[in-house]
């Protein structure tokens, strides 16, 4: 048996990185998966499909998580689809630019919060209803180990990290008596189009001043939220899980 075996798993921004490893780990631990996406069809598709070739159900529903209403639908798309609704991760995301305080264009800031926090923000608003009408459930969202690093010119991802941590753990003290658990994934750097352009532009240094000397894969990532998501952790909630081979 699965960890996971019966679960119905809605997981935003998962077409590619992050959010499709974690969509895979899931349905290898007998979950069906919901994948929500803005506008990569195709890569979305393939998820879908990659999950049915594991034997479990699996909906591609487009979504622009800056949208609450949109966010919302589909919310409710993937519980009629799955049958119910009982995990939900909250991953979608942008990467940073790297330019101080000051350099910050107003238009960039006000995207990166939109994506990275609002669109956290607006998926436990519309998920965490749906959870309290069943037998509760687990809320994941993907923050960064950046949230804690707090590194020179990240102002608009650093901050918006860090706001899904708190926004997180204050959801984990609201919901703990209606038995929804909720907790952060805080990954370095990891083996993505967005970590490999990372590396592309800064150079392998940022790798070697990792101690593990390598970057995670989505795989690593994936195995830590099937855990979080499972009843191995029916006690864990309210916690900020980083996972950096040792970076902080």
């Amino acid at each position: 048996m699965g960890k996971l075996d019966g679960r119905r798993a809605l997981v935003t921004g998962a077409s590619r990185g992050i959010g499709r490893g974690i969509a895979l780990a899931f349905a290898d631990a007998g979950a069906d998966v919901a994948i929500g996406y803005r506008r990569e069809v195709a890569a979305a598709e393939s998820t879908v499909k990659a999950i049915e070739a594991k034997g479990r159900r699996a909906f591609a529903i487009a979504a622009d998580v800056r949208d609450a209403n949109a966010v919302a639908a589909m919310v409710q798309s993937a519980r009629g689809a799955l049958g119910g609704l009982d995990t939900v991760v909250a991953n979608a995301g942008v990467p940073t630019r790297y330019e101080p305080l000051e350099a910050i264009e107003i238009s960039y800031w006000q995207r990166v919060l939109d994506i990275d926090l609002n669109g956290v923000f607006y998926t436990l608003r519309a998920a965490i209803p749906v959870l309290r009408a069943g037998d509760g459930g687990v809320i994941l969202t993907v923050s960064s180990v950046g949230a804690d690093m707090c590194g020179a010119n990240g102002g608009a991802y650093v901050a918006s990290k860090a706001a899904v941590n708190a926004l997180t753990i204050m959801a984990a003290r609201e919901n703990a008596k209606h038995n929804i658990r909720c907790n952060v994934i805080a990954p370095g750097l990891i083996a993505t189009d967005m970590g490999d352009g990372l590396v592309s532009a800064h150079g392998e240094a940022i790798v070697r001043a990792i101690p593990m000397q390598r970057m995670g894969s989505v795989g690593e990532v994936g195995a830590l939220a099937v855990y979080l998501a499972s009843d191995d952790a029916a006690w864990v909630t309210g916690e900020v899980f980083r996972i950096d081979g040792g970076q902080w």
